[in-house]
């Protein structure tokens, strides 16, 4: 058999408490308060969620209904930017505006500056479920807001 020629390795150095527990940027975070506001947030998420579905709608067309209606002043938001704020890609954003017209809950309109932009408008019957749902939600947030608020209180800067 032949012996190798390399040394061999040295074990490694034990890391003791202190080296594990000295003062980094984690022991400055607030992971209860990071893990409690995840928590708040989550569950407004499935809220949102749940009322968009009772309404009818996949919480992601809430969402677009909301963007365009949102971000439309002054000028109607573009798919792409529907795609932009709703962190989707294009074509899949074209896939919901599909959707979304044969609802009737959307119109495309052409951009009369660029004609290869098409725009999105709010039919009646999208502000319709949009009024709706932004009341619910409304309530919702006066009654979390407190606790949230109170809960982003350790994430201000001194």
């Amino acid at each position: 058999m032949a012996v190798s020629a390399r040394a061999p390795r040295r074990p490694r150095k034990a890391r003791t408490v202190d080296a594990i527990t000295s003062p980094t940027m984690s022991d400055r975070v607030d992971y209860e308060a990071l893990a409690r506001l995840r928590y708040e947030l989550r569950k407004f998420q499935a809220f949102s969620s749940a009322a968009a579905t009772k309404a009818g709608l996949t919480p992601q067309q809430h969402q677009a209904l909301l963007i365009i209606r949102g971000f439309s002043d002054p000028d109607p938001v573009s798919i792409g930017d529907l795609a932009k704020y709703l962190l989707i890609r294009h074509h899949t954003a074209v896939e919901l505006v599909d959707r979304m017209t044969r609802l009737e809950l959307i119109s495309r309109v052409m951009d009369g500056a660029d004609a290869r932009r098409v725009l999105v408008k709010l039919t009646r019957e999208g502000e319709k479920r949009l009024q709706k749902l932004s009341e619910i939600h409304l309530k919702e947030l006066q009654a979390i807001g407190p606790t949230l608020a109170g809960m982003l209180k350790p994430f201000q800067r001194p």
